[in-house]
């Protein structure tokens, strides 16, 4: 008992670093942002020489930096509250933390907010949900 106890206090404080880190992504105006989440320019630049069209590429690739980044929503939310094994209630939450983001975004100076914002960060935390229970059950 006390070792789980003790594991959910590193759980809730690894999940709390990560909505810092998190809140840092998403929140900062977006002059500075350009300089946290740069490397999405960068891997687009890539794909040009390869022969995908940059704008095409930089959307592809937001999307999909979007999704990365709420998969360790959804595995910490499913590790600190196991009941919320339903994909429902899962959805529900990303979709509202989410969209709350991206209200949020609306008073940053330069921020763009977006429904695919929302789209990916849900798919993530699906998908992180998925990992948690993979884990689970193979533990």
């Amino acid at each position: 008992m006390f070792a789980r106890q003790y594991a959910t206090r590193w759980l809730r404080a690894l999940f709390a670093a990560y909505l810092v880190a998190l809140a840092f992504v998403v929140f900062l105006p977006a002059r500075e942002a350009s300089t946290v989440t740069g490397f999405v320019g960068v891997i687009a630049g890539w794909l040009s020489v390869a022969g995908i069209p940059q704008d095409a590429a930089g959307i592809a690739v937001e999307f999909i930096a979007n999704i990365v980044m709420f998969v360790p929503f959804g595995v910490f939310v499913r590790l600190l509250n196991p009941t919320l094994w339903n994909w429902w209630p899962m959805t529900l939450l990303a979709a509202a933390s989410s969209g709350t983001i991206e209200v949020v975004q609306l008073l940053v100076p330069g921020r763009v907010t977006a429904l695919s914002d929302v789209v990916a960060n849900t798919l993530g935390a699906l998908a992180g949900l998925m990992v948690a229970k993979r884990l689970a059950s193979a533990a």
